[in-house]
């Protein structure tokens, strides 16, 4: 089974809460959906009375991610709350509090709504600044959310090459700072796999080599990110034939653990491995019926996520076209066998 959904809350949902887009997804009989942590907004603050004894779960009307007790930093969800506690909020509208967070998950898994997450673009874990230090908590706090909504993956780059540091030095810093995230994942018991994006410009850490380096580094614990459209413009226009999307595919599934992700919209690239922009399905160069016809041949699991403009428009477009395609395969192979008794018949 392929499932297909936006990249966030569908533009024309009428509500712009996380239920509301889970719920639309459902209704367009999409099966995915990727919530956009665009930016990254927190805040401290002090507990009310009200909050004292209560976990970061049960309360209703403020989004805390973790506590500050006594210098100590406190993610477990489940860790009652003292009145000399210092509490780490996030500012968003798309949810109340971290407990509605829990019952947003049963509600997509009731929907058969595949929930995942993608941190913001300019997550860099290769200069070791403040931007790393910042970029490292949004990936903790990331992981934090799918867990709690029972899902699956946390999508993400990794760092850029600014010229400021050798790229070695870059990529070496990528892989440590990394093992430190996953060796806090692994203590906080969180679920949701973090998938390595390909990327879309040169100056980015991210070519497919790469990306698969690190998913042999932390074997399990990470998967390939797919995005088409990045790895399209990063070879200068390679996509073209079913057979293009085969090799890709037939490369990254290995390190998929039985379900492959991907993103895919159109595309305009400068033709020197850079992206320039995403483009609706059917503008650009990249098409998505050559997708299709490799994947209704290869028969995979996954999840293939619109990051069109047009959003769940493409996406719906995307599931029509794939099952076309199938259906199509599956006639024929129904004829053929008709054809096959008949002559049994005859004999």
């Amino acid at each position: 089974m392929i499932r297909f959904g936006p990249a966030g809350i569908p533009l024309s949902c009428k509500g712009r809460t996380l239920k509301d887009g889970i719920e639309d997804v459902h209704n367009m009989s999409l099966t995915a959906m990727e919530i956009q942590l665009v930016r990254v907004n927190t805040f401290r603050d002090y507990p009310d009375e009200d909050f004292i004894g209560k976990t970061i779960r049960e309360i209703d009307d403020l989004m805390v991610l973790e506590v500050i007790r006594d210098d100590e930093l406190i993610s477990d969800p489940d860790e009652p709350i003292d009145e000399d506690d210092e509490l780490i909020c996030l500012n968003t509208g798309i949810v109340r509090s971290f407990g509605e967070l829990t019952d947003l998950g049963k509600i997509a898994k009731r929907l058969d709504v595949g929930v995942s997450l993608h941190t913001p673009n300019y997550i860099d874990l290769g200069s070791n600044n403040d931007l790393t230090e910042a970029c490292m908590n949004n990936l903790r706090y990331a992981g934090k959310i799918v867990n709690e909504l029972q899902g699956d993956v946390v999508v993400t780059s990794l760092g850029l090459y600014d010229g400021k540091m050798d790229e070695e030095e870059v990529d070496m810093n990528i892989v440590e700072n990394l093992d430190c995230l996953l060796g806090w994942w692994q203590e906080n018991n969180l679920s949701p796999k973090i998938g390595i994006e390909i990327t879309g410009q040169q100056a980015v850490f991210g070519n497919l080599d790469q990306v698969l380096d690190i998913c042999d580094e932390f074997r399990g614990a990470v998967i390939p990110v797919l995005d088409f459209p990045h790895y399209h413009s990063r070879g200068c226009g390679c996509l073209v034939e079913p057979a293009d999307y085969v090799n890709v595919l037939e490369q990254v599934f290995p390190y998929c653990d039985g379900k492959f992700y991907s993103r895919f919209a159109g595309v305009e690239h400068d033709g020197e491995g850079n992206e320039l922009r995403l483009t609706p399905i059917k503008k650009g160069d990249l098409v998505f019926e050559k997708l299709a016809d490799a994947l209704a041949d290869m028969h995979p699991n996954g999840t293939i996520i619109s990051s069109s403009p047009l959003l769940e428009h493409d996406a719906m477009y995307m599931r029509i076209i794939y099952e076309r395609m199938v259906n199509k395969r599956i006639a024929k192979a129904i004829r053929a066998n008709k054809k096959k008794e008949a002559m049994a018949a005859d004999d």
